[in-house]
């Protein structure tokens, strides 16, 4: 079992009987954009998702490719968001999320070395195969920093053991075969992915891709530990959202989570709905 700094955590919330909740945001998407980091925490964010921009992120959909190429417009890089990052004293872990070009640029090891530096906890490499992830795996663990795998509803069993032995922090379910971005309802196929998945683990799950209403967070955490939030969030910093804004938002999305486990705990009684104390 990992017992990272991305790991612990998440598992101390999930067995705490909280369900996780994780928005991303691309780095250097505006001058200010550390704010929405503070932000998101303020919100009850349990780990934050910190996109790496790349100029041709193959897995993304047109709101996070239209945010990569407004922060790559900008001047940011890997480095120097990873500079600004170092600055900051957030109780909230950080996962970095990027293509693996950025990667081999400065190499695995020097590369997860760099995360680490900065106080980052987790990795995502989303084009990263299965099969080709040991060398990075290694780096990562030798740095300190949780290696994230993705699971689709199309992997095999077997090869979704393999993912969830292997991955550290949490698995990330995608909950469709397709692109991020905002969808009208949950995909069908999430959550028999997810069972699928805790067949042969007991890392944390978070399902991610498509979810942007408190309804539907709460319906993917009925069999997910928790969601990712991406486009959602993007599409509203593009449109020109402040971080309190978004903070906001966010603010709804944890109080539906936090209130639906608190249904579960203490279902409604006759008189807990007149307003009698369990």
């Amino acid at each position: 079992m990992s017992t990272g700094l991305l790991e612990r955590p998440l598992r101390a919330r999930r067995d705490g009987g909280h369900k996780l909740l994780m928005p991303y945001v691309t780095g250097g998407i505006t001058p200010g954009w550390t704010g929405y980091l503070r932000a998101f925490a303020a919100a009850g964010a349990d780990a934050i998702e910190l996109g790496l921009p790349f100029s041709d992120p193959t897995l993304d959909g047109a709101t996070i490719q239209e945010a990569s190429d407004a922060a790559l417009a900008r001047g940011a890089t890997a480095h120097g968001i990873l500079a600004e990052v170092a600055e900051l004293r957030l109780d909230v872990p950080l996962v970095a999320s990027t293509y693996y070009n950025l990667v081999l640029r400065d190499g695995p090891a020097e590369f997860c070395r760099a995360l680490r530096r900065a106080g980052v906890a987790g990795l995502i490499v989303p084009d990263l195969p299965l099969d080709e992830a040991g060398e990075l795996a290694d780096a990562a663990a030798e740095a300190g920093v949780d290696l994230v795998l993705l699971a689709s509803p199309a992997t095999p069993q077997q090869r979704l053991d393999e993912i969830a032995r292997r991955s550290r922090g949490f698995v990330y379910a995608v909950s469709v075969m397709g692109t991020t971005g905002e969808r009208a309802a949950l995909a069908e196929p999430a959550a028999a992915l997810t069972e699928r998945i805790k067949q042969g683990s007991d890392r944390p799950v978070l399902l991610g891709f498509g979810i942007s209403t408190p309804e539907q967070a709460v319906e993917a955490t009925r069999r997910a530990d928790g969601v990712v939030i991406g486009a959602a969030i993007m599409r509203r910093i593009l449109d020109g959202a402040a971080p309190d804004d978004v903070g906001a938002y966010l603010t709804g999305l944890r109080r539906a989570l936090d209130q639906e486990r608190d249904e579960r705990r203490w279902p409604a009684t006759p008189d807990t709905k007149r307003g009698t104390a369990p």
